[in-house]
């Protein structure tokens, strides 16, 4: 058996979450030995829509990377369309561009931010974790004061470490591809939703460079979906598109996010189920999230630090989104709302930040949304 070897810090998956609680760990204690393993070599591929909000470049920004280096090759994203799943359509601009950047490259560019911050990177698939009375113990062979699992949504850590599966309804599968941009206009990104089998949309993300990434997703209720159906359902939504392979992946939804932890061990992006039960978005919630558990895993009480932190963060956002996750299972709520954000901006505004960012549904927002509700036909 090979040597056992010691670290202050162990993150396993090195995606957006890894790397920014890697970057966090090293700003916050700049001496600690951080290691970060990923069962994949980069760059490499991985399934998801590709959009990055620009609140997740201000997370990443506070820790040091550069954001312009991150989106380099990606056109500005400026305006938004949204099509409710009655064909009510808001088209606005956005109050600050968002990109579409292939997690190829995005990923790829975050774990060189991770390494120049002074991680080491190790290509590794994890296969045990012990954890001891006063360590976390990987493969018989690493030990670690705290382990980050940032390793995705079918998280290893997470199944290993006894944290709860997310309950039934609270994950969704989507298909995604790459596709030509000729039928969308530049710079503005699509969300077509549909009533059949809602909750569910398709979206046309262009990149910049002639291409968009495109995809179809709904949530999961019961019997599983076939591949056949998924693609079915992308042609009619976006009959235009025509992409090359599809792949399919799993997302657990924040209304099915487990406890958070009590010991060393912390989770955090997919692994968390931290993906906006809205939108499918999960890049902002991953670049956050890792960042607090890669600046509370050095301090004397990681798991409380990292639960007050996550919940001053995200708390009464994640409340908000619970409500209208549940909410949203009416079809008509999303009619309504999307005919109140094509009327006003600060109600359009107010959606792209609950979707994309950390905001909350503000009293003015909802009170345009109710009217549509009780007098539809306005």
């Amino acid at each position: 058996m090979p040597a056992m070897y010691d670290w202050d810090l162990v993150i396993v998956g090195a995606g957006p979450a890894g790397a920014s609680a890697a970057i966090a760990a090293r700003q916050s204690e700049p001496r600690a030995r951080v290691l970060l393993l990923d069962a994949a070599s980069f760059p490499r591929d991985k399934v998801c829509g590709d959009g990055v909000a620009p609140h997740a470049l201000d997370v990443l920004a506070r820790l040091g990377v550069d954001s312009n280096e991150l989106v380099a090759g990606s056109d500005p994203v400026t305006r938004l369309r949204l099509r409710s799943p009655g064909g009510s359509t808001a088209t606005r601009l956005l109050a600050r561009p968002a990109y579409v950047v292939p997690r190829l490259i995005f990923d790829d560019r975050l774990v060189r931010a991770a390494t120049g911050a002074g991680a080491v990177f190790e290509q590794r698939a994890v296969r045990s974790i012990t954890v001891l009375a006063d360590a976390v113990l990987l493969d018989d062979q690493i030990r670690a004061r705290t382990l980050i699992g940032a390793d995705g949504s079918e998280s290893i850590v997470r199944r290993l470490s006894g944290a709860s599966r997310p309950p039934m309804g609270t994950v969704a599968l989507a298909l995604r591809g790459y596709a030509s941009a000729d039928p969308w206009p530049a710079g503005e990104q699509l969300l077509t939703m549909t009533s059949k089998h809602w909750p569910a949309y398709a979206w046309a993300f262009p990149i910049g460079n002639g291409v968009a990434n495109v995809g179809y997703g709904e949530l999961l209720q019961g019997a599983p979906s076939s591949r056949a159906h998924m693609m079915s359902r992308l042609h009619e939504l976006l009959p235009d598109a025509v992409p090359g392979s599809l792949r399919g992946h799993r997302l657990p939804l924040s209304t099915g996010r487990p406890k958070l932890a009590s010991g060393p061990v912390l989770l955090a992006g997919d692994a968390a189920s931290l993906i906006n039960p809205l939108t499918g978005e999960g890049i902002f919630y991953a670049v956050l999230s890792g960042s607090l558990a890669g600046a509370a895993a050095l301090t004397p009480h990681p798991a409380r630090t990292y639960r007050h932190a996550l919940r001053l963060a995200l708390g009464r956002h994640l409340r908000h989104t619970d409500a209208l996750a549940r909410l949203g299972h009416w079809p008509a709520l999303l009619d309504a709302a999307i005919s109140a954000a094509r009327d006003a901006q600060p109600v359009f505004d107010s959606l792209v930040e609950i979707g994309l960012g950390a905001g909350l549904l503000r009293r003015r927002a909802a009170t345009a949304v109710a009217r549509r509700i009780v007098r539809p036909g306005s």
